[in-house]
């Protein structure tokens, strides 16, 4: 059975939407060691279809020199949870249909390894919510934005997780590794 692991960039006050307001603090070695990590038993990657219609023409032309993950983006099974049409090519995407919960614990069983799961907003709250979610990476950056889209909603019920491992990296950043509760 796979495990499912997410991860996302979130400012302090939880915005994960369009993370470009990162760039202002670099990159760690170490968070690219954490993020290696994660995905290295990773044989598919699950998105929604906005994060791929996102992710697509950002990785799709990035070799291992413009960045060392883009073998694993690129050369990945890539699943994609909607119901609209892809309209980005990015070679190994195949639609995985309509968010259903019994479809993606099927997904789980006939799988080994980890389902990585990076941005995707609406699926990873459906996953959380659904009590699917084996690991949420959350790399907290230092700043509060003070508006954009959040992880976690106004209004939705409260969420409760285990801490797994945490980390903190030199440019401020700390990564959080949470699990379903004990």
């Amino acid at each position: 059975m796979a495990t499912i692991a997410v991860h996302e960039f979130i400012s302090l006050d939880g915005v994960f939407e369009s993370p470009t307001w990162t760039a202002e603090f670099g990159f760690d070695d170490q968070m690219g060691e954490t993020i290696g990590a994660i995905t290295n038993d990773a044989g598919v990657i699950l998105l929604g279809r906005r994060t791929h219609e996102m992710f697509a023409p950002g990785w799709r032309d990035r070799n291992v020199e413009d960045d060392p993950g883009a073998p694993f983006f690129n050369e990945t099974e890539k699943l994609v949870v909607g119901t609209q049409p892809l309209t980005e090519e990015w070679d190994n995407s195949t639609p995985f249909g309509p968010y259903d919960t019994d479809s993606i614990r099927r997904l789980k069983d006939e799988r080994d390894g980890t389902i990585y799961i990076s941005g995707s907003g609406q699926l990873v709250r459906a996953l959380l919510a659904d009590g699917l979610v084996d690991e949420l990476h959350l790399f907290v950056y230092p700043i509060a934005l003070g508006a954009g889209e959040r992880l976690w909603r106004e209004g939705e019920g409260p969420t409760t997780l285990a801490l797994l491992a945490h980390d903190v990296y030199a440019n401020g950043v700390v990564h959080l590794s949470y699990g379903p509760p004990a």
